[in-house]
């Protein structure tokens, strides 16, 4: 009797061993065993699978019976039971119950052991995919802290254990110029998980611009509270990070709040990033507030949105800070355009050599030529009524006898062409 149990109770041990390992739960491992014998049953006795299995839990004995139909004549001995012998074992059967025999799984076949023995297998690589894909799916869009397990030297692909699972980080999902160690815990973000033949893979990287926002949340409670929103991230890793920051209580100092007392926030997030560069800024409704902050450490005169309503504008410099506002190969700008969202186009304070002029500019000219030409004709009507003025006087100041003189020759020649006049008009009557 002991010998029958021992290896019962070894298997079960082995499935709390398998358990505690693997994190497959015995009791999972309990269905693809039952699985295994159904369908061993099914081809060891004639295609029937008419089986019930059953653990004593107080035993700790596996118990499988294989059900028959009691009949008074057998026609298929697979499937049926005389009456006699079901009183055997159930005094109390009847024609047309069903009576469950006791399997011992040393009857089976050979193919039935194999195909049992395999579907056991399959079973225990099906509960690990699951149970990693669980593992991959809990840390979603989220930090993790990984062990390195292995470095390629000829890829620089790290292979990473993520608790129970294993994944890989790519050489370019690695930030610049870190170098990583065998054992060390590391930060990774598992930006997406996707299932595949060989099972679910965990997409990771630390150059992802969500990454360094969730080291934020991890660091600044207010973030984590609610209390201070990050509105956007862009990112180049490994060199710079910009990284646009609110609160609606005017109370609270969204970017001292990120950089912590005397830098210590911020100091652990740069630690974390191998040194990157992180530049805090404050998040405004207003595009053009945005922009002037998005672009710091530069100093923004001015800055002037498209008037056909694109996110494109015009941001005007100093012409000392016209580098600094640019960085190193148009970095700065770069990150500030990706940050707001808009297209952004620097110029310095004193414009470019050659450069055209200026809508705003020519509209300004145009409107005072206007404002020249308006006043060139009212200067104009002014002379031209001075002129007469003038006229006027000199005619009242002329002497009175040659005034008289003047009115009288000019009578004169009216009354002659009167008389002409008449005289044409008498010869057309006659």
């Amino acid at each position: 009797m002991k010998k029958n149990k021992e290896p019962e109770e070894n298997l079960f041990e082995a499935l709390m061993l398998i358990e505690k390992e693997k994190g497959i739960p015995a009791n999972f491992m309990l269905e693809q065993i039952n699985k295994a014998i159904i369908t061993a049953c099914k081809n060891s006795y004639g295609g029937n699978d008419d089986v019930t299995v059953q653990y004593n839990k107080t035993t700790g004995q596996l118990e499988a019976s294989l059900n028959k139909t009691v009949v008074e004549e057998v026609n298929d001995i697979n499937r049926e039971i005389t009456l006699s012998a079901a009183r055997n074992i159930n005094p109390t059967a009847a024609i047309g119950d069903k009576v469950g025999i006791r399997l011992n799984p040393k009857n089976f076949g050979r193919i039935a052991v194999m195909t049992a023995r395999n579907m056991i297998r399959q079973g225990i690589r099906d509960g690990e995919k699951e149970q990693a894909l669980s593992e991959y799916q809990s840390k979603l869009q989220d930090i993790v802290t990984a062990t390195v397990e292995q470095v390629d030297p000829n890829t620089g692909n790290a292979t990473l254990k993520l608790g129970k699972a294993i994944a890989i980080l790519p050489k370019n999902d690695q930030v610049a110029g870190e170098v990583l160690k065998v054992g060390e815990p590391i930060k990774v973000y598992v930006v997406n998980v996707k299932s595949g033949d060989r099972g679910p893979r965990a997409i990771i990287s630390r150059t992802h611009p969500d990454f360094v926002k969730r080291l934020f949340e991890e660091q600044v409670p207010e973030i984590y509270d609610g209390i201070v929103e990050i509105k956007s991230v862009s990112r180049e890793a490994g060199s710079r990070t910009k990284i646009a920051v609110f609160s609606k209580d005017t109370e609270v100092d969204a970017v001292g709040a990120c950089i912590g007392p005397k830098g210590t926030r911020v100091g652990n997030i740069v630690g974390q990033l191998n040194g990157e560069k992180i530049d805090i800024v404050e998040y405004n409704e207003d595009p053009v507030e945005f922009i002037k902050k998005a672009l710091s450490p530069a100093d923004v005169l001015k800055v002037a949105l498209d008037p056909s309503g694109e996110k494109i504008c015009k941001a005007t410099v100093p012409d000392s800070q016209l580098s600094l506002a640019i960085g190193n190969k148009g970095q700065n700008v770069r990150l500030a355009a990706k940050l707001t969202g808009w297209k952004i186009d620097i110029r310095p304070e004193s414009g470019f050599f050659g450069e055209e002029e200026a809508p705003a500019e020519a509209e300004e000219a145009e409107n005072a030529s206007e404002e020249t030409s308006a006043e060139n004709i009212a200067d104009e009507a002014v002379n031209a009524e001075n002129t007469a003025g003038e006229l006027a006087e000199e005619i009242n100041d002329a002497p009175a006898d040659e005034t008289e003189e003047n009115v009288t020759e000019e009578d004169s020649a009216e009354t002659e062409e009167e008389t002409e006049s008449s005289d044409n008009e008498t010869e057309t009557e006659e």
